[in-house]
């Protein structure tokens, strides 16, 4: 079965120092040795390079575009890209309508 990995479980497993990154690569590990695919969208994406290069003062990882870079193939190398068709923007739009989202929130809808 395929699992979507939210990105902050793409994040964490990048960042060594984060005092979640041994869980998430055992789990992930554990269901790469079952035979599960784990894929990421585009979104996902956004959000890691957002992340990764925003500074530490806000709450970001401070590194540089090389950085991410070369953090982001590792991902494309390990991970199965779910590619975006036009549904989804059509769905994005009709729930951040109709739930009235603004602001950061529009990422997470």
């Amino acid at each position: 079965m395929p699992y979507l990995a939210d990105t902050n479980v793409l994040l964490r497993l990048l960042q060594r120092s984060d005092p979640d990154h041994a869980i998430i690569r055992s789990a992930l590990r554990t269901l790469h040795q079952r035979g599960e695919q784990i894929c990421f969208a585009p979104q996902n994406l956004v959000e890691f390079w957002c992340v990764c290069t925003r500074p530490t003062t806000a709450n970001g990882f401070g590194l540089t575009v090389a950085e991410t870079d070369r953090r982001l193939r590792i991902i494309e190398r390990l991970f199965m890209l779910l590619p975006d068709g036009p549904s989804v923007h059509v769905e994005w739009r009709r729930l951040v309508v109709a739930h009235a989202v603004s602001g950061v929130q529009v990422h997470d809808a």
